[in-house]
């Protein structure tokens, strides 16, 4: 007889409860730990904490941008790391004893990453804190090169953090506008040192933000005490120039500057219509991602930094404002002589002649001295300096760049007769290039001078002044008529029959413009030296202006003179703008106001 055997039971039901317990365990000391770290236990962490204390950390800012008008960057912040070293890691052996291994670490970190030996050296030296710079705004994969090094050769504590790198992508693009930053000061502060980097450096650094947290041996405790403060990044500053025309400009310039084995350079193009300057050129200039390869001279702008005497680009103020008095006409006769005795001294022309017989426009296309001094004759009292006054000369233009210069316009017992003969042909007056741009322009601008500007809305400078072009101001210098009857003189400055700078036509376009040569005076004898300003002003479409040129060349070698060496960089950087922004040809004809009677 079989028996089936019965299934024990119980026996599930006793090994579910030993699974249960076993899990119960496991949960209980889990959960333990869990309530001691949130809470029942704190007393080791804040020992840990106490012990090896907080570690406060910069969050930098990113800094803001410096743009074109249309949104190119010229200056701009990249991804970049800090270095920073815990001193006390770096100078522990694996058993946790004490060593000095600063000296080593400091040579690598040098060599490595261009910084100052001795600078280093102290910080990795320091036992008052486990945070120190090694080394601000490096590229990652050079850092990360490095740690790699260091590690290799067992240093330990250094670590990296996010430190954006400011880059200028256009290397010497507007360079001596935009400026540069220097080696960031003790704390790692980047020092703004020149251009806009400096002038506008509130703007555009924001404000570094900072986090603090507890560590222990050398590292963040996950729930330890964790402030921060989030950093504010820096507004962007728009400017008014355009890169790529600048670019150009700047190719002209210095071709033009070799060509006639000169000195130096300025070229300036403004809106003739809203004053905005569009290109604002030096040469020599720098590439602003390595500044100190340059002579420190080159690292600011001449053209708002040096005065000059600029020379017959003057007389279109002086004529200018002789035909808004209603003192002459273009069409006024004057007969000029060989030379003009004056009080102490002879006047002459720059070409030699007997007695000739010009008109105003004459005066203006032939560029005679003799013949602008006559024409001031016509001017009663102060009235020629209060004419150029309100060109703007004597005053800085105010457009945000450090260091310009206000020029001279003699006053009080300095303006004597002799002093106005000389100030009416551009001698004895002195100037910055982007004034004289300026007060050309007034004429361009139917008479109106309007403030030149850089800057695109409006930003305040490191001196507290709001500048750009929305707080330019104007003022009408000369009447509508006035304007226009200068242009048409200034358009027989470039005619190949009567003027004397051809060179600066621009074909298709109907151009009014200024030939300048001057003596220039050394400021060690006193003297003028046997030296020469050579320039040439002026604007296009003359009939509807829509442009402002001027070109500065400082010193040239060649023998050239103002429609020679400036008059064909004119013609060159002018043509340029009318196609790059599609101004269309004239379609009316030049003038034709007899120079001669």
């Amino acid at each position: 007889m079989s028996t089936t055997r019965q299934p024990r039971r119980g026996a599930p039901q006793v090994r579910l409860r030993i699974g249960f317990v076993l899990i119960a365990m496991v949960l209980s000391v889990f959960g333990g730990r869990l309530v001691q770290l949130q809470g029942l236990d704190p007393g080791s962490y804040a020992a840990m904490a106490a012990a090896e204390g907080s570690r406060d950390v910069v969050l930098p800012a990113t800094r803001g941008d410096i743009l074109d008008r249309n949104g190119e960057p010229l200056a701009e912040s990249v991804d970049g790391v800090m270095v920073i070293a815990d001193p006390a890691l770096v100078n522990t052996d694996e058993a946790g004893n004490p060593v000095d291994r600063a000296p080593q670490l400091a040579k690598l970190l040098s060599t490595k990453l261009d910084v100052d030996y001795v600078t280093v050296l102290e910080r990795l030296r320091r036992t008052d804190t486990r945070f120190q710079y090694m080394a601000r705004s490096v590229p990652a994969a050079k850092a990360a090169h490095v740690l790699d090094r260091a590690r290799a050769r067992g240093f330990d504590g250094l670590t990296t953090q996010r430190d954006p790198i400011r880059v200028y992508p256009a290397g010497d693009v507007a360079a001596n506008l935009v400026g540069f930053l220097g080696t960031p000061l003790a704390d790692g502060t980047p020092q703004p040192l020149a251009g806009f980097e400096r002038t506008f450096d509130s703007r555009l650094s924001g404000t570094d933000g900072s986090a603090r947290y507890s560590v222990a041996a050398g590292q963040k405790i996950p729930l330890g005490e964790q402030t921060v403060v989030e950093a504010v990044d820096g507004e962007d500053l728009t400017t008014t120039i355009d890169r790529e025309l600048q670019w150009y400009v700047q190719r002209v310039l210095r071709e033009t500057v070799y060509g006639a084995r000169a000195d130096s350079g300025v070229a300036i193009v403004m809106d003739s219509r809203t004053g905005e300057v569009l290109s604002l050129a030096d040469y020599p200039t720098y590439d602003a991602n390595e500044p100190l390869e340059s002579d420190e001279a080159d690292l600011g702008s001449r053209a708002m930094s040096d005065v000059y005497e600029p020379g017959s680009v003057e007389k279109v103020l002086t004529l200018g404002a002789l035909v808004d008095a209603g003192r002459v006409t273009p069409r006024t006769r004057l007969t000029v002589p060989s030379s003009l005795a004056r009080q102490d001294r002879s006047i002459g022309d720059w070409f030699d002649h007997g007695t000739i017989k010009l008109t105003l426009a004459g005066v203006l296309a032939k560029s005679s001295n003799i013949g602008t001094v006559l024409a001031a004759d016509k001017f009663e009292g102060d009235e020629l300096r209060d004419y150029l006054t309100a060109f703007g000369l004597g005053e800085p233009t105010g457009v945000g760049v450090r260091g310009e210069s206000a020029g001279i316009v003699p006053s009080g017992s300095l303006w004597t007769s002799q002093t106005q003969d000389r100030v009416a042909f551009g001698q004895s007056v002195s100037v910055n290039a982007l004034q004289m741009a300026a007060a050309i322009n007034a004429v361009a601008n139917g008479g109106v001078r309007v403030d030149p500007s850089l800057v695109r809305g409006s930003a305040t400078t490191d001196t507290g002044e709001q500048v750009g072009t929305e707080t330019t101001t104007s003022r009408r210098v000369l009447s509508e008529e006035a304007a226009r009857k200068t242009m048409l003189m200034m358009e027989r400055v470039v005619d190949p029959d009567a003027g004397v700078a051809p060179r600066a036509q621009v074909p298709g376009y109907r151009v009014a413009g200024k030939t300048g040569t001057a003596q220039r005076a050394s400021s060690e004898c006193g003297c003028y030296d046997g030296t020469f300003t050579v320039s040439f002003a002026g604007f296009a479409p003359a009939d509807d202006p829509r442009f402002t040129v001027y070109v500065v060349v400082q010193n040239p070698r060649n023998g050239g003179g103002g429609g020679s060496v400036a008059g064909p960089a004119f013609s060159q950087i002018m043509g340029y703008a009318l196609r790059r922004y599609a101004v269309p040809p004239t379609s009316t004809r030049p003038s034709d106001l007899p120079v001669e009677w």
